[in-house]
């Protein structure tokens, strides 16, 4: 099990997130998720992930801007490993015949 998998649902959600944005502050942040909690809950959680060791920050002008501390290509694999096994049972196959069926995504 990676690192990532050992997270909550809201934990991942907002780590994908940062990992999205690269960088943000708590209101990037809370823009990026869907049915968000309140701004100090997403602050609190933020400082948390950076207690584990997801996330790092800095402080420009009175404002904490949010990152990951980890590469990209390890979430991506975590996110991915996570679907196939939560809708897909772990069968790649499934996952890649529905890709390959010209499902579009974004119209999810």
């Amino acid at each position: 099990m990676s690192k990532f998998e050992q997270l909550g649902a809201r934990e991942r959600q907002i780590v994908e997130a940062v990992y999205r944005l690269e960088e943000g502050s708590v209101g990037e942040v809370l823009s990026e998720l869907a049915e968000p909690p309140s701004y100090s809950a997403v602050r609190a959680m933020l400082n948390i992930l950076v207690d584990k060791g997801y996330l790092d920050f800095r402080l420009v002008k009175n404002k904490y801007l949010y990152r990951p501390t980890g590469k990209r290509k390890v979430a991506q694999k975590s996110a991915m490993r996570s679907v196939l096994v939560n809708f897909f049972s772990g069968q790649t196959v499934e996952a890649v015949a529905m890709l390959l069926e010209g499902t579009k995504l974004d119209n999810v």
